[in-house]
């Protein structure tokens, strides 16, 4: 499930990425990216890609595929990847025990 980059995928998650990569061909992986901005300091971006890169990381789980790069790594070590649906809409949420401040949004934070 995972190795030593200590991110996990949730099983919602993992449903949810390889139900998303079933409608789109060419694309085999969920990339979890961390940018500057948003309103907390970083952001989370998700996009799908065909393509690994030398330095990123695979997290897998039921056959579903994140990559994460190194840099992006560093900010989300010990977090869970979780795909939550609520009243307000489905989304990715990072549960990210690094984090000292969030949005509500759920894809912006601070360290």
């Amino acid at each position: 499930m995972s190795d030593m980059t200590d991110v996990t995928l949730s099983s919602s998650a993992a449903e949810r990425i390889k139900a998303i990569l079933a409608k789109q061909s060419g694309k085999d992986f969920l990339r979890v990216s961390v940018e500057g901005g948003g309103c907390s300091g970083f952001s989370y971006k998700f996009d799908l890609d065909d393509t690994k890169n030398e330095d990123d990381i695979v997290v897998e789980r039921d056959g579903a595929q994140v990559l994460i790069d190194e840099m992006s790594l560093e900010f989300m070590r010990g977090s869970e990847i979780d795909f939550s649906t609520e009243l307000i809409g489905a989304a990715f949420k990072i549960k990210n025990p690094n984090a000292t401040a969030a949005c509500g949004c759920g894809t912006s934070f601070s360290l």
